[in-house]
């Protein structure tokens, strides 16, 4: 773990083996998700290390596949899940259910009979609640286990407002509300936690208002009895620099804000750092198709699409891009896009380039995080394949799909 803390706070794209990438693409095809599985466990070691007296454990939803679920299981980690699938993916991964903790937000009859019918086998499961409602579904089920209660502190933070959870309605008991929420929930189950996540994206810049909502969590864990609970649990949110003049998470500070903002506690303090995990451990590799001169621009077409990284159509997101087959041209200002017919399929506007040619291999950056997750089949696209790294070595992790694929289901159904 030592190893891994002191490794580098970040990787920027200029940082991976442009030769080694360039082989990837030919071996492979293009578009390809390449994950450093090595990398992912630097990061979850070192933000490990930052907190040595914490539960680490990895938000599973920034990548879940089960070559990066298996990497943090490898180096200790334990993990926390927000759907079904999620969970029965971890197990599958060589997760023990009884150490995975199970966020339910506004979850279907589906993910709550698969949750109670696991607890029954596997009694250290947490169900952490964010609606009484919840609790009375789970009541109606029979289960009696362990409850940890999402609160909404009223503060949201991070890159975007699609992700600053902490204020939103949809996530968590109003804050005054969880007093009596505690008390029934001690009625019938067994309270162990508090939970609460603030937002996401959150670098050093943002730390004050992030601690300002994990103050307000550890407020209310007193308030509740925090000498009765297991755990308090902050959440995630921690990020990583997406533009190559942003400074990396200054961990040290954010260790030593974190804990007091929490304040004394006699529960054991949670994090869940996804995006930080895996957000600088992958990218996508993809091929030049088109060069077009327009008046305003010069349009660089390429075989990725808004349907392999929805990032900068969903939330304005900025992603480092390199020219990996040529990088020492001379750089050119282009608009890159993909072959989805929206004008949302654009990865960048503007942007200086190693003068894109057509066939050149193009590396677009920092795409471990909420890139394969939230990947489609989008104008009928096979998504990607996923090429995973590791002492050395690649092997494909996600094969690439085909039609077939994206028509299974229909075929299946007699279609």
């Amino acid at each position: 773990m030592s190893d891994f803390a002191d490794s580098p706070a970040v990787r920027r794209l200029v940082d991976w083996n442009l030769e080694r990438l360039e082989s990837l693409a030919a071996e492979y095809d293009t578009p390809l998700y390449v994950m450093d599985l090595d990398r992912v466990k630097e990061n979850y070691g070192r933000f490990s290390a930052a907190f040595p007296d914490a539960h680490v454990m990895y938000a599973a939803k920034a990548h879940t596949g089960k070559a990066v679920l298996e990497a943090v299981l490898e180096v200790g980690g334990t993990i926390e899940c927000a759907a079904w699938g999620e969970l029965q993916r971890s197990i599958d991964a060589g997760a023990d259910p009884n150490e995975l903790q199970y966020t339910a937000v506004n979850p279907p009859d589906h993910d709550l009979d698969y949750a109670t019918d696991l607890a029954v086998d596997n009694p250290g499961l947490t169900i952490t609640i964010g609606a009484v409602d919840t609790l009375e579904r789970l009541a109606d089920r029979g289960y009696d286990g362990r409850i940890a209660i999402r609160i909404n502190p009223g503060i949201g933070t991070g890159h975007h407002e699609k992700v600053a959870t902490g204020a939103d309605a949809k996530f968590g008991i109003p804050y005054e509300r969880v007093p009596e929420v505690a008390d029934r929930v001690r009625e019938a189950f067994d309270l162990v936690g508090l939970h609460a996540h603030a937002g996401s994206g959150v670098l050093t810049a943002g730390l004050e208002d992030h601690c300002r909502a994990i103050s307000r969590i550890g407020e209310m864990a007193r308030r509740v009895g925090d000498e009765d609970l297991e755990f308090v649990d902050v959440g995630g949110g921690y990020g990583v620099p997406y533009r190559e003049d942003d400074e990396p998470l200054d961990l040290v500070k954010t260790s030593n804000m974190v804990r007091e903002a929490v304040g004394d506690l006699d529960a054991q303090l949670k994090l869940e750092p996804g995006r930080y995990v895996v957000a600088d451990a992958g990218l996508i590799l993809s091929e030049v198709n088109t060069i077009k001169d327009a008046p305003d621009t010069t349009v660089v077409g390429i075989d990725a699409s808004l349907a392999t990284l929805i990032r900068p159509a969903m939330f304005g997101s900025y992603h480092p891009m390199r020219n990996v087959s040529a990088p020492e041209r001379e750089p050119h200002e282009v608009t890159v896009g993909g072959p989805v017919c929206t004008s949302a399929d654009v990865f960048a506007h503007d942007r200086p380039i190693a003068r894109p040619e057509r066939g050149d291999v193009v590396a677009i950056g920092n795409a471990g995080s909420y890139g394969y997750e939230l990947a489609s089949q989008f104008h009928s696209q096979p998504r990607p394949a996923e090429v995973a790294l590791e002492d050395g070595k690649d092997r494909v992790v996600r094969r690439r799909e085909t039609l077939e694929d994206v028509t299974r289901v229909e075929r299946e159904s007699g279609q």
